[in-house]
């Protein structure tokens, strides 16, 4: 059976991935970091539906827990097949010169490294050069990596470029080893990052500049993320699907 790895899968953008890759026969790795609670409610509610999936705990910005999590889930399924990068954070909006350093450092760790670290054990796992059948990763990025940010996040917007310049290095570096890299880039979703940052109703200050004139949903994301993890995008790598409303 086809298995999946979701990291920051306990709600949002990730719970919706995980719902949705069951429903496409994944069984799934529900990643989580301090949201147990939730994460075994989505994993619940993928078994209920026939589904197999386990919610695994790891910080996936600290690498002895990136390495100890792909271990849980060589344990608990086999041969993996789809790794989706999509944990991540942001904190209060200001400008850059009242963003300390210990603040960049949590954001890069949360957002950048998490995302090297998780790469680097799927490599080892899936490229035919260690004896893997190939695979796909998607990496959740932000469409803030082409905006900037400014005013708001520019540190979040800076992880996030970097992540879109590991998503097209990577592509060609793992394109001949039967791995598909490839990136989402999300804007104006209804999740709880807007309450994180600051301002739970961000949305709707913004809507009209959105040419859609609404938010989206983590759903409409994760159709998008499957698209790129399953063999439909075949002949895809090294691309971005932007689910920003027409930003």
């Amino acid at each position: 059976m086809k298995a999946i790895m979701i990291t920051g899968a306990s709600r949002g953008i990730g719970a919706a991935t995980a719902m949705l890759a069951a429903e496409r026969g994944f069984s799934v790795a529900v990643n989580y970091n301090k949201s147990k609670e939730e994460a075994e409610k989505v994993v619940e509610a993928i078994k209920q539906k026939g589904g197999h999936a386990k919610a695994i705990q790891a910080d996936v910005s600290k690498e002895s827990d990136v390495i100890r999590l792909f271990e849980e889930v060589d344990v608990e399924f086999g041969s993996l097949t789809s790794l989706v990068n999509n944990a991540g954070t942001l904190e209060d909006q200001c400008r850059l010169e009242n963003i300390t350093a210990q603040r960049w450092h949590r954001i890069f760790d949360a957002n950048t490294l998490s995302v090297f670290l998780c790469c680097r054990e799927a490599i080892k796992r899936l490229s035919s050069k260690y004896g893997g059948s190939g695979g796909t990763i998607v990496n959740v990025s932000s469409i803030a990596s082409r905006t900037g940010a400014p005013f708001e996040y520019i540190d979040y917007a800076a992880s996030k470029g970097a992540v879109d310049s590991l998503t097209i290095g990577l592509a060609k570096e793992l394109a001949d080893e039967n791995i598909r890299v490839n990136a989402v880039r999300p804007a104006f979703i209804h999740t709880d990052i807007h309450l994180t940052g600051g301002e739970p109703n961000r949305i709707e200050r913004i809507r009209e500049t959105i040419p859609l004139k609404r938010g989206g949903l983590s759903s409409e994301v994760a159709e998008a993320i499957l698209w790129l993890a399953t063999e439909k995008s075949s002949y895809s790598t090294g691309i971005f699907i932007d689910v920003s409303g027409g930003r």
